[in-house]
């Protein structure tokens, strides 16, 4: 029974304090003994042949330590570094650097050694892009990419999938937070011993910063798929979230989302044999939604099929029509099973991309030819969830559910229900609730963003969006929006402090100064440039706070003009005057507030600021 109730008002450090001593107290300085998790089934699929003795002159530190350690950054290209310098068909290089200076590296693997954008292009393969450690305590991509590597090289059992398909690859992506390194880095995950961070130096979430780019990690990662133009990209991640079966599950954005050709494609060709290969070496592979139950304590009430927006990796790659794809091994699996499981799903991915390549590549020509007249910017499985998460509409279909068998308990610690998996394997089958669009926007010719934003038109420079750039002022009709409302969020997220508004379309002739851009929406990126300038889309700049300035007024009225000015515009205007009469009328607040009353004849003048509140990039329609 719990019998001590914390001071809520006790500072936090103190309560960190006090639980690490009681920790200690009790001798528990394994985070195994600390973080109590669901009974493990024992497992031996047939992917532990693939790995090498922990004596092989080329087993990774992972091997050599029986799966539990991964190594440290410096000990990683380390050990690359000498397995490029014995494999010619591998370079190294650097994309950058991060916050703390250190190299963002990645691997190019080609059996012809064509080690520049140009070359690999050229060679007509196909090109696999993946990147692992984006969230750097989620490592196992790391470790099983550097068996994959050395077998496709000096050990010769995988050369065979470079005779159709070349490999770029960033071992470790957020490397600042892979050397914040602890054995109390991720509390719901098995292994490894230590591990690293989830987010930045700079304690950003890589994996929102798609949209808005504000790490040089991130950037590398567009620049990787803008001028490097990969067939296909994968982000290899750990999910934590209920307990299951499947060890592996991945997908792309859904068919809601920007690219349905490339989404076909997935889904009818490269998904059935992903999970037959996997399934064929011990793996139990599932679909991404099986991490998303409506209700964690009631998997009856079953699952969403999520579609997310481009601040997400793999989704950022669905609204520019390349073909992604994100793997998610499952946290409560032990490491070994995981390192195993994501190299078995990375070849894979080389063979049947090596296979298939022509076909998908046909897929995305047809998405990045299309030019839909309205484009979806959010999605959700009923009008009114964002008001009410228990509010899901209509169930679109079923699956047969891989579940870990659980009971559900009255809980002494949280004082509400708690649930408790027993290990044991079920079936069930349940309802499944697939997003669509929410909130759409009829597409313009061409968005203009005035010369004065040049942060804004800066980062859709380094997306890859074309632009022309205007040398002389130019003047035209155009659609803006006002904000009718606008709220910042209460607390920052990601580093910047969002904001919700509402909004009224104006028809406006606007001057754009030299050094102003016109964005066509005429481009394989046009769905992108909507995303990021459409001001409702929930990844806009707008969104993400890059236009505060809008919402502030610079110039007042004093009382003692406004007071004289007031009565002489009443005697003027008789329409004006029985307006006002309606508004003290109806609105006793108004009519009470002194300042309310002066400021609606200030903004019936023209010396109000005709430019507050107004949304600065324009739609040429």
């Amino acid at each position: 029974m719990i019998t001590r109730e914390f001071d809520r008002a006790a500072p936090l450090g103190f309560l960190l304090a006090l639980g690490a001593a009681a920790i200690a107290a009790a001798g528990q300085d394994d985070p195994a003994s600390v973080a109590v998790l669901p009974p493990e089934p024992p497992w031996s699929g047939r992917s532990r042949s693939l790995a090498v003795a922990a004596d092989d002159p080329w087993a990774t530190p992972c091997e050599r330590s029986g799966f539990r350690a991964t190594p440290s950054y410096d000990e990683t290209f380390v050990w690359l570094r000498r397995l490029v310098d014995a494999a010619p068909e591998l370079r190294l290089l650097s994309l950058g650097r991060s916050a703390e200076g250190r190299d963002l590296w990645m691997v190019v693997a080609s059996k012809e050694m064509a080690f520049t954008p140009r070359a690999l292009r050229e060679s007509g393969k196909a090109l696999l892009f993946a990147h692992a450690g984006i969230h750097a305590g989620e490592i196992d991509g790391k470790d099983a990419g550097l068996m994959l590597l050395r077998d496709l090289t000096v050990r010769g059992t995988k050369r065979d999938l470079l005779e159709r398909a070349n490999l770029l690859f960033i071992p470790i992506l957020n490397v600042d937070g892979h050397e914040r390194v602890s054995a109390f880095s991720r509390m719901n995950q098995r292994g490894p011993e230590r591990a690293g961070w989830r987010t930045n130096a700079r304690n950003l979430n890589l994996n929102r910063d798609f949209a808005k780019l504000d790490t040089a990690e991130v950037r590398a990662v567009v620049g990787v798929l803008d001028r490097w133009a990969p067939d296909l990209y994968v982000d290899l991640h750990v999910t934590d979230g209920t307990d299951h079966q499947y060890d592996v599950t991945f997908g792309d954005n859904g068919g809601s989302g920007w690219s349905p050709a490339i989404h076909r494609w997935i889904a009818d060709r490269l998904t059935p044999a992903l999970a037959a290969d996997l399934e064929a070496m011990g793996h139990t592979p599932g679909p991404l939604e099986v991490a998303n139950p409506i209700d964690p304590l009631d998997l009856s009430r079953g699952i969403r099929a999520w579609v997310a927006g481009p601040r997400y990796s793999t989704s950022y790659g669905d609204s520019r029509h390349v073909p992604s794809l994100l793997l998610e091994m499952h946290s409560l699996k032990s490491y070994d099973r995981r390192v195993l499981g994501t190299y078995v799903f990375l070849e894979s991915l080389l063979r049947r991309l090596g296979e298939g390549v022509e076909t998908l590549r046909a897929a995305v020509a047809a998405d990045r030819g299309r030019r839909p007249e309205v484009v979806a910017l959010d999605f959700g499985t009923s009008p009114g969830e964002a008001a009410d998460r228990d509010s899901v509409g209509a169930a679109t279909d079923t699956m047969e559910f891989k579940a870990v068998e659980s009971r559900i308990e009255d809980s002494e610690i949280s004082g509400s229900k708690r649930i408790v998996f027993t290990g044991q394997q079920r079936i069930l089958t349940v309802p499944v609730f697939r997003f669509a669009a929410t909130v759409t926007a009829r597409r313009p010719r061409a968005y203009w963003i005035p010369a004065a934003w040049s942060d804004v038109i800066e980062r859709l420079a380094v997306h890859g969006i074309a632009m022309e750039r205007l040398t002389q002022s130019r003047e035209l009709e155009v659609s803006m929006f006002r904000t009718t409302d606008a709220t910042l969020a209460a607390q920052p997220f990601e580093g910047h402090v969002p904001v919700s508004a509402g909004f009224e379309v104006e028809t406006r002739r606007e001057r754009f100064a030299s050094g102003s851009v016109r964005i066509s929406t005429d481009q394989p990126l046009g769905e992108l440039a909507m995303l990021l300038l459409e001001p409702a889309s929930p990844d806009s700049f707008f969104r993400w706070g890059f236009f505060l300035e809008i919402l502030q007024r610079t110039e007042y009225a004093e009382a003692y003009v406004m007071e004289p000015t007031a009565e002489r515009m009443l005697d003027a205007d008789p329409k004006l005057a029985e307006a006002f009469a309606r508004r003290l009328r109806e609105d006793p607040e108004f009519a009470g507030s002194p300042e309310q009353r002066l400021q609606w004849f200030y903004r019936q003048t023209p010396f109000f600021d005709p430019r507050w509140r107004l949304y600065p990039i324009a739609r040429e329609e």
